[in-house]
């Protein structure tokens, strides 16, 4: 099995894209989805965050306010700095769990959905391959102001914070633009889905761990029928 990492920008449509291989039937892992999980009322994760930010950052239910957590990282960078720390970890290990699972499962390949893949450089190793989704300018910051309710300044500023979408582009292997139609969007998804299927690294991936498990099997085997026939010599 391969990983297969999905990114973009603020708004791009990285949860589109990511809805495709999922009806396409292809393992997938949403990074929002996890940090939810993670941030779970109760879990370690959630009372740092409130031990550090405070009530402010929840509802009367105890979940966290996303969009009130978001004003206040996006306004004071050792907040940003201080959030990561308690959240990326904890998501980035989630996440290659579920990975793992997959692997178990008999999955050729995963898609994980990470937003800041490159701007943390963290799980950068674990991909096989990167997509990048793109968009206009002017479509982006529509997009982010009409989904968070944010005023064009707000989210200007919000899409400063990642790194630009060139960059992003630059460095991948793939690259969906999400400008036109949702169909349009899909053709070239689906596209990739068949390039991704046709690889062999896969097989290649398998038959290393194979190698690898039979030589520790192996290895173990001889140790144990070393130690038994020195047991017998002493005797």
């Amino acid at each position: 099995m391969f990983i297969v990492g999905l990114t973009g920008g603020l708004a791009t449509g990285k949860s589109t894209v990511l809805s495709i291989f999922r009806e396409n039937g292809v393992a997938v892992i949403d990074a929002d989805e996890v940090a939810r999980q993670v941030l779970e009322p109760g879990t370690k994760a959630w009372q740092e965050l409130r031990n550090y930010f405070g009530d402010e950052v929840l509802h009367p239910n105890g979940k966290v306010n996303r969009l009130k957590l978001g004003e206040l990282i996006f306004n004071d960078i050792e907040k940003r700095k201080k959030l990561n720390a308690i959240t990326h970890l904890r998501i980035q290990t989630a996440m290659m769990k579920m990975a793992i699972m997959y692997f178990f499962s008999g999955h050729k390949y995963v898609v994980m959905e990470v937003p800041l893949l490159f701007e943390t450089g963290k799980m950068l190793s674990f991909m096989h391959k990167i997509i990048t989704v793109v968009c206009e300018d002017h479509q982006q910051l529509e997009r982010l102001c009409k989904r968070s309710d944010l005023s064009e300044k707000a989210a200007k500023k919000r899409i400063k914070c990642q790194m630009p979408l060139e960059k992003k582009v630059a460095n991948s292997n793939f690259v969906i633009d999400n400008t036109g139609d949702f169909n349009h969007t899909r053709s070239q998804t689906e596209s990739i889905i068949r390039l991704l299927r046709r690889s062999k690294f896969t097989w290649y991936f398998r038959v290393i761990v194979l190698i690898t498990l039979m030589a520790c099997i192996f290895g173990v085997t001889h140790l144990v029928g070393s130690m038994v026939e020195n047991k017998t010599r002493l005797k």
